[in-house]
């Protein structure tokens, strides 16, 4: 199964170090292979350096894919991230 979202970077600081952290880290929590398309570069989106390399700003939209058998359950969870602002701006 295959899936694709698009999610907006809310955080005012963008995706820096604590949120490309927690992002990781509950990416790896599925099966699924899971990537980030951002500009035409696709990355791991498992990879906390590949996430920081994207150096993605506020207000930017990135495409999430899954590709697995809990790829709906990996970007519902990892969509409700992003619109949490990762936890971080309340």
């Amino acid at each position: 199964m295959e899936e694709t979202r698009e999610v907006v970077i809310l955080n005012s600081l963008g995706l820096h170090a604590r949120p490309a952290a927690k992002l990781s880290q509950e990416a790896l929590k599925f099966k699924s292979e899971i990537t980030i398309n951002y500009k035409g570069t696709e990355i791991n989106a498992k990879s906390i350096l590949d996430i920081l390399t994207l150096a993605v700003s506020k207000g930017e939209v990135l495409l999430l894919k899954a590709r697995g058998e809990d790829a709906r359950e990996a970007l519902d969870h990892l969509e409700n991230l992003f619109r949490d602002r990762f936890g971080e701006e309340k």
